[in-house]
C-alpha cells in the first residue's frame, strides 16, 4: 500500500453518501491507483485526504450529460488543482491537457480515475462501485463509468491565470462530447462521400481526379485522420448581379461544427469555395488550435458535390486532424499525393527505382503532408529539383507558400544538417517574421541522417493583416532566402571566410582553432574577434601574456572590458584583481576560456568587465576616456600614449613585476601618466616615508589623485630637469623652462586648501628640487631595468630629513628592492647592510652612520652607509634548507639591483686619459663624484665578490677595489674583525675584576641573533659563555641555566647556518623554562626557572614581548653584549624623544636599571652617551662604541 492508496479516513469521508463511509478505505484504494508510489515531492499524496474531499464534493451532483468542474488548492503552500466529473468517453485527457497547454499552464500531477457510480434522476450520487470496471470489468445494473479528473498544477500559478478557466473547460468538454456523438455519423459520411465520387467517375473525363479523391476519403477514414466535424454547402441562386455564393446547408452540422455554429469563427474556418473551376479537393488549415484532441491547427478537407452533369453544386467540409501514423506514412501510400509525387519524379527525368529517383523521392518525403496536398505538381517539382540539386554544396534553399484566404504562410527551409541548431533557428524565426507577418508562429523540425535539415514554420498573420497579400514572389524569396543564409552560417564558417582573406592562409587553420575555441567563447565573441585573438594566441609561450582594453559603443557609459591572454597555466582572479583595482577600475565580471593550440599547448583567455568611475573617467587632464577608447587609439597626439596602450602596458608591467600594484597606477587614467612616471612619484612618496614624512603612503597617493594636474606638473618639471633631450645646461632655455615650471608648481600648490595635500605636494616638490641625479632615462632600453629607479640627493635641501644630513644620498627603488646610500663626504666609506627594517631601514642606517662618525675620524675624514631591504622574499616552502637558499638568492638578486642603481649615477674615470667620464645619459646637476666605494656588513658579508663583478660590467674605474672584502679582500664575518676588537674591551673589563673570560664561566644577556657579524663572532669569543638570553627583532631567546659547552656548540652550528635564526635553536638543548618566543606573540610564559634569571618577582607569570625585552636588559648578569641594531639604554634624565630611535621607545630602559656588570658595545650606540656616563657612575663597566666596535673599520 502507498501512503495515497491507505490515506487515512478523515473528514472527507463526510463527503461520501452514508451508505458508502464504510468502503472508504476502497474507495480511496481506487481513486489514488495510480499515483507513483516513490514520488516524495507528490503534492497529491502529500495532500491526498484534501484532494479526495474535494473531488468527493464536486462529485456530489452532477446533471446527466452536463461536467462537473471546480478549482481550487489542496493547500496554501502549493498550487491550484483543476477537477473534473464527466461521463467517461475517448479524447478527454487529451484535450483537457492541450487546453491547460494552450493556455500556458504547467501541470505537474495528473489523476484520472475511472469509477463506476450510481446516481438517482436528480444525478445526486448514490454509489461508487470499486470493482475492476477501469480494465474492462462488467458493470452493474443503473452504474455508468466517469472519469474523475484532477490536475495538479504549477505551485507558481498566480490566481489570475485561472479566470475563464472553468467556462473554457466546459466548452472543450462539450466539443468533446459531441465529437464523440458524432463520430459514427462522420465516418459514415466518410465513406458515402468516397461511393458517390466513385460513382461519378465513371465515365467522367476527371475520372483519374475523382478517383483518388475517394480513394483519400477511405485512407483518411483508415486511422489517419481523427475527424473533429462537419457541414455541408450548397450553392445557391444566383443574385442580382449572376453571382452565385454557397450557403450551409441546416442542420448538417456535425461534432464540433455542431457546437460551433452556422458561420465558423471559433475555428477560423475558410470562407466556402465558390469556383466552378475548382479542384474536387482543397485542403488548408484553420486559423486556431482544434479544442478537441491534442493542441493542433486542425485540416478543413474540402470535396466537391457535383450534379449529374459534372458540375461543381456544393461542398462536403470535414474538420480533423491527421494522426501520427499519417505523418510518418509513406508518400507513395497516400492517394492523391502518390499520384502527383510519381509525376513529379517523371518529369525530372528520373525512373523512381534508379538512385537518382529514389534520392528525390527521399527528398519529397521530407515535405509536410500539408505542402504536398495544397501545391500542384509544377511547384512541387521546382521544389523537389531545388533540393535534391543542393547535394554537397551546403547552400540554403527557402520555398515559401501563402494560404489562399491569406491567413498563414508557410516556410520551407533547407540547410545543412551541421549548421542547423537552437541559435540558428531563431534567428531565421525572426528573419521570417520580420519578413512575412507578425503573428503567431509555430515549427516543426526534421533533423535525420541526411546531410539536409528541413525546417517547416508556418506564420499565423493576425486578424487585421489577413487582407493584406504578403511578397512571395521569387525575388523577395530569393532575397530573404540570403538573409537565412546568413542566419544558418555557423560561427565557423564566418571564420572560414575571414581566414581566407588574409594572404597566405593555412585552410587548415580555420578547423584547427574552430575546434579549439570553446563553445562559451563563440557565444560571446564574433569569428573577427576570434581572427584577432588567434593572432594574439599563436606567439604566446609559457606565462606570456597579451591584453587588449575595448568599449563596446552599445554598452553605458564608464564600462570596458580588458580581455588577458596568457600561457600556460591558468590564474586565478585574485591574481588579477589588485592589478586592475590598481588602475581605478572596479572589476564586474569575469569570462574565462581555456584554449588547447593545435600545437597542444595551453592558453587561457580571460575577459573581464570594468566600471570606470566618472571621476577617472572623465580626467582634469586627458577629457572624456569613453571617447578615446572608443575611436579605436587611432591618432593620439604624437609622442603620448593613447589611454589603451597606457593601460595595458601598466597592468603589464605590474603583472611582470616591474611595478607596483598601488594607487599610483591609477594615475595612468586619471592624469595621463604612463606606468613609468608614476614610478617616478611612487619612489619619491617612498623615500618620504623613509624619511620619517607623517604621512602614509596611501594618503600620499590620495593627494596626487586628488590633483591630478599639480601631480603632472611634478612629472614634467622632473623630466624637463633630467631628460638629456630636454636639458642642456649650455642653453639658457632649458634652464628657464625648469624655472617656469617651479613657479607654476608654486601657484598650483598655493592654491590648495587643505594643509595636508599643501605639505604632501610641497614633500614630493621639494624632493625632485632637491635631485641631483637619476637614472630614469639610462636604461630605457633594458626592459628588465625599466621598473628601477635611482636619484641622488642633495639631503641638505630636504627639510623632512632628520639630522645629521648626509652631503650626499642616494635612494634605490625598484617592486624588489629598496636602498639607500648616505655618504657624508665627497670622498667617504662605510659598508652596506641587508636590512630586515622595510618600514624605517633609513633610520637604521642614519643610527650606524652617525656612530661610525668619531671612529671614522681617525681614518677617513668622513663615513658612508648604506642598506637595503628584500620587498618580496620567496614564500617559505616547509624546507627549511630551500628556504635559506632561496633567501639568499633573494638577497643577492636584490643586492645586485642596488649596487647597479647606485653605480648608474657615479661618475667613471676614463683609464686611458684619466679624465671623468659622466654615466651615459645622465643630468648632473652636481660637480665630478666619482666616490663611490662599498664595505661588507650585517647580512652582506660574503657580497664582496658579487659587488665587484657588477663594478667589472660597468667598467667602474675602482675595479674589484670597489667593494673591500671578497676573494681580493677580507670577509667581515668570516674574521670577525669587529667583534674581536669589541672582546678584547670585554676581556679587559673583567680582567681589572678579577675575571678570566677565556677559563671562567660567565653569564650573559646580549642583543642580536647568531647571523651576525657582531653578535654572532662574539659568542664565539669564549667557551665559558653561558648565554641566558639574547633577542633581535624576530624573536627572543630564554635560557635559564645554559651549559657552556653544549650552548657553545649549538651556537656554533647557527653561527655557520646561512641566514640563520634563534627559531633554528635546537629547544632540546635549552634548559627547563626557556624557549623561542616570536615576538609577534601576545604573551611569553614565565617559569620559575626565568624569574630566578631575569631576577623578577615571584608574581610575575608572563610577560608580553616589549616587556620580556626590558627584563632581559635589566637582569643580574656578569654582561650585556650588544651585536644589534638600535639604541636600548638611556639615561633616567633623557626622554625616548632625545634618543631618536623611535622603533624602539616601548623596550628603553634607564642606565640605573642595569643590573649588569659590564656592557661590551661591538653594535652602534646601543647606549646613549649620557647613559654611559651614569652606567659608570653607578659602578658599570662600560666604553665608547667607538672604541669597542672601532676595529672594525681599523
Amino acid at each position: 500500500m502507498t501512503r495515497t492508496r491507505s490515506v487515512e479516513v478523515g473528514e472527507w469521508v463526510n463527503e461520501l453518501p452514508p451508505q458508502l463511509r464504510d468502503r472508504a478505505a476502497d474507495l480511496a484504494a481506487a481513486y489514488f491507483r495510480h499515483v507513483d508510489e516513490d514520488d516524495g515531492s507528490s503534492v497529491i499524496a502529500e495532500f491526498a485526504g484534501d484532494v479526495l474531499a474535494a473531488h468527493l464534493r464536486l462529485a456530489r451532483h452532477r446533471v446527466a450529460g452536463e461536467p462537473a468542474i471546480g478549482v481550487h488548492r489542496p493547500g496554501s503552500d502549493c498550487g491550484p488543482s483543476l477537477q473534473i466529473v464527466v461521463e467517461d468517453m475517448p479524447l478527454l485527457v487529451e484535450s483537457v491537457t492541450a487546453l491547460l497547454t494552450r493556455r500556458g499552464l504547467n501541470i505537474s500531477e495528473f489523476v484520472h480515475p475511472i469509477l463506476a457510480v450510481e446516481r438517482d434522476e436528480t444525478g445526486a450520487l448514490t454509489n461508487v462501485l470499486t470493482g475492476g470496471h477501469e480494465s474492462g470489468g462488467a458493470l452493474e445494473s443503473g452504474s455508468a463509468l466517469e472519469s474523475w479528473i484532477h490536475v495538479q498544477l504549477d505551485r507558481r500559478t498566480a490566481d489570475s491565470e485561472l479566470d475563464g478557466l472553468t467556462q473554457a473547460a466546459e466548452k472543450v468538454l462539450r466539443d468533446v462530447r459531441q465529437v464523440v456523438m458524432d463520430t459514427d455519423a462522420m465516418r459514415a459520411l466518410e465513406f458515402d462521400v468516397a461511393r458517390a465520387l466513385e460513382d461519378a467517375a465513371v465515365g467522367s473525363s476527371r475520372s483519374e481526379e475523382l478517383t483518388d479523391c475517394a480513394a483519400l476519403l477511405r485512407w483518411m477514414a483508415d486511422g489517419h485522420y481523427a475527424i473533429l466535424g462537419y457541414r455541408r454547402y450548397e450553392l445557391g441562386e444566383p443574385d442580382s448581379a449572376g453571382e452565385r455564393t454557397q450557403q450551409v446547408v441546416p442542420g448538417s452540422d456535425l461534432g464540433m461544427l455542431r457546437t460551433d455554429g452556422n458561420n465558423g469563427r471559433q475555428l477560423g474556418l475558410p470562407p466556402a469555395a465558390e469556383n466552378p473551376d475548382r479542384p474536387f479537393l482543397l485542403l488548408t488549415q484553420g486559423s486556431f488550435p482544434a479544442t478537441v484532441h491534442r493542441s493542433a491547427y486542425p485540416y478543413f478537407v474540402g470535396v466537391s458535390i457535383l450534379d449529374d452533369g459534372g458540375n461543381i453544386i456544393g461542398e462536403h467540409r470535414f474538420l480533423g486532424v491527421f494522426t501520427v501514423t499519417a505523418l510518418h506514412d509513406s508518400v507513395l501510400d497516400i492517394p492523391v499525393i502518390e499520384r502527383r509525387v510519381r509525376t513529379v519524379i517523371e518529369r525530372a527525368g528520373f525512373d523512381i527505382a534508379s538512385y537518382s529517383g529514389q534520392a528525390m523521392l527521399e527528398v519529397i518525403q521530407s515535405f509536410p503532408r500539408a505542402e504536398l496536398f495544397s501545391n500542384d505538381v509544377d511547384t512541387l517539382l521546382d521544389i523537389a529539383k531545388a533540393v535534391h540539386n543542393i547535394g554537397l554544396r551546403r547552400r540554403v534553399r527557402l520555398f515559401v507558400r501563402e494560404d489562399p484566404f491569406g491567413r498563414f504562410v508557410s516556410c520551407l527551409i533547407y540547410l545543412p544538417r551541421d549548421r542547423y541548431n537552437t541559435r540558428s533557428r531563431l534567428e531565421m524565426q525572426r528573419i521570417l517574421l520580420r519578413e512575412f507577418g507578425d503573428g503567431a508562429l509555430e515549427y516543426t523540425a526534421r533533423v535525420t541522417e541526411s546531410d539536409l535539415a528541413l525546417l517547416h514554420v508556418t506564420i499565423r498573420k493576425s486578424a487585421d493583416r489577413q487582407h493584406a497579400r504578403a511578397d512571395v514572389s521569387d525575388t523577395n524569396r530569393l532575397r530573404v532566402q540570403e538573409l537565412l543564409a546568413e542566419a544558418g552560417r555557423t560561427w565557423d564558417d564566418r571564420l572560414g571566410d575571414l581566414v581566407s582573406t588574409l594572404p597566405d592562409s593555412e585552410p587548415s587553420l580555420t578547423q584547427r582553432y574552430a575546434d579549439a575555441l570553446p563553445d562559451g567563447y563563440k557565444e560571446d565573441f564574433d569569428a573577427a574577434r576570434a581572427l584577432s585573438d588567434i593572432a594574439r594566441i599563436e606567439p604566446l609561450t609559457e606565462g606570456a601574456i597579451d591584453l587588449l582594453l575595448y568599449r563596446d559603443p552599445n554598452e553605458e557609459k564608464g564600462r570596458w572590458r580588458f580581455t588577458l591572454y596568457i600561457g600556460g597555466e591558468s590564474v586565478s582572479l585574485s591574481d588579477v584583481l589588485p592589478v586592475l583595482q590598481s588602475l581605478g577600475v572596479e572589476v564586474l565580471d569575469e569570462r574565462p576560456y581555456f584554449i588547447r593550440r593545435p600545437d597542444d599547448f595551453t592558453c587561457w583567455i580571460y575577459d573581464f568587465g570594468l566600471a570606470v568611475p566618472i571621476d577617472v573617467r572623465v580626467s582634469s587632464t586627458g577629457g572624456d576616456l569613453d571617447a578615446a577608447l572608443a575611436d579605436g587609439e587611432s591618432a593620439p597626439p604624437v609622442g603620448e600614449r593613447g589611454v589603451q596602450a597606457r593601460f595595458n602596458e601598466t597592468f603589464a608591467a605590474v603583472w611582470q613585476g616591474k611595478a607596483e600594484a598601488d594607487r599610483f597606477n591609477e594615475l595612468v587614467l586619471r592624469a595621463g601618466l604612463t606606468w613609468r612616471q608614476a614610478v617616478i612619484l611612487r619612489a619619491y612618496a617612498k623615500y618620504l616615508r623613509q624619511a620619517g614624512f607623517p604621512y602614509s603612503q596611501f594618503h600620499i597617493e590620495g593627494v596626487a589623485l586628488a590633483h591630478p594636474e599639480t601631480t603632472c606638473a611634478l612629472v614634467t618639471l622632473f623630466e624637463a630637469m633630467f631628460d638629456p633631450e630636454l636639458f642642456d645646461p649650455a642653453h639658457a632655455e632649458s634652464q628657464t623652462r625648469v624655472a617656469e615650471l617651479e613657479e607654476h608648481l608654486h601657484t598650483a600648490i598655493d592654491q590648495v586648501v587643505s594643509l595636508d595635500a599643501d605639505r604632501i605636494l610641497r614633500g614630493l616638490f621639494g624632493l625632485i628640487r632637491a635631485t641631483l641625479r637619476t637614472n630614469y632615462f639610462v636604461n630605457t632600453d633594458r626592459d628588465d631595468a625599466l621598473g628601477c629607479l635611482s636619484i641622488k640627493l642633495d639631503p641638505g635641501r630636504i627639510q623632512e630629513l632628520p639630522k645629521p644630513r648626509p652631503q650626499f644620498e642616494i635612494f634605490v627603488y625598484s617592486p624588489e628592492v629598496e636602498g639607500v646610500h648616505l655618504r657624508f663626504g665627497t670622498v667617504a666609506r662605510g659598508g652596506l647592510r641587508w636590512s630586515d627594517r622595510r618600514e624605517d631601514f633609513r633610520t637604521e642606517i642614519l643610527g650606524l652612520a652617525k656612530a661610525q662618525a668619531v671612529k671614522n675620524a681617525v681614518i677617513v675624514p668622513v663615513g658612508a652607509k648604506g642598506g637595503f631591504v628584500v620587498k618580496s622574499p620567496p614564500a617559505p616552502s616547509g624546507d627549511a634548507v630551500a628556504d635559506r637558499k632561496a633567501a639568499l638568492e633573494a638577497g643577492k638578486a636584490s643586492y645586485r639591483t642596488f649596487i647597479s642603481g647606485l653605480l648608474d649615477v657615479t661618475d667613471n674615470v676614463d683609464h686611458a686619459s684619466g679624465q671623468i667620464a659622466p654615466p651615459p645619459r645622465v643630468v648632473r646637476r652636481d660637480g665630478d663624484d666619482r666616490y663611490l666605494v662599498v664595505a661588507a656588513d650585517k647580512g652582506t658579508a660574503s657580497f664582496s665578490d658579487l659587488a665587484n663583478s657588477v663594478a667589472q660590467q660597468y667598467g667602474f674605474w675602482l675595479g674589484d677595489a670597489f667593494a673591500s672584502g671578497g676573494s681580493a679582500g677580507y670577509d667581515h664575518k668570516k674574521m670577525g674583525i669587529t667583534a674581536r676588537g669589541a672582546w678584547e674591551s670585554v676581556k679587559r673589563h673583567f680582567r681589572e675584576m678579577g675575571v678570566d673570560t677565556q677559563t671562567q664561566e660567565f653569564t650573559v644577556v646580549g642583543v642580536g641573533d647568531m647571523s651576525g657579524d657582531v653578535f654572532g663572532n662574539g659568542m664565539l669569543l669564549s667557551p665559558r659563555i653561558r648565554l641566558v638570553a639574547a633577542f633581535d627583532h624576530r624573536h627572543i631567546f630564554l635560557d635559564p641555566n645554559p651549559v657552556a659547552a653544549s650552548s657553545f656548540a649549538e651556537r656554533s652550528r647557527m653561527f655557520a647556518l646561512p641566514r640563520s635564526s634563534w627559531a633554528d635553536y635546537d629547544t632540546s638543548l635549552i634548559s627547563a623554562g626557556g624557549g623561542v618566543w616570536d615576538k609577534t606573540r601576545k604573551s611569553v610564559p614565565i617559569s620559575a626557572a626565568a624569574r630566578s634569571a631575569l631576577g623578577l618577582e615571584d608574581s610575575v607569570t608572563e610577560l608580553s614581548p616589549p616587556e620580556l625585552v626590558q627584563a632581559i636588559l635589566r637582569a643580574p648578569v656578569d654582561l650585556l653584549w650588544n651585536g644589534g641594531i638600535g639604541t636600548y639604554v638611556k639615561a633616567s634624565a633623557e626622554t625616548n624623544a632625545d634618543v631618536g630611535d623611535k622603533g624602539n621607545d616601548g623596550v628603553r630602559v634607564d642606565a640605573t636599571e642595569l643590573r649588569v656588570r659590564v656592557v661590551g658595545e661591538g653594535g652602534n650606540l646601543g647606549v646613549t652617551s649620557r647613559g654611559r656616563i651614569e652606567f659608570s657612575q653607578c659602578g658599570g663597566r662600560i666604553n665608547t662604541d667607538a672604541i669597542d666596535n672601532s676595529a672594525g673599520v681599523d
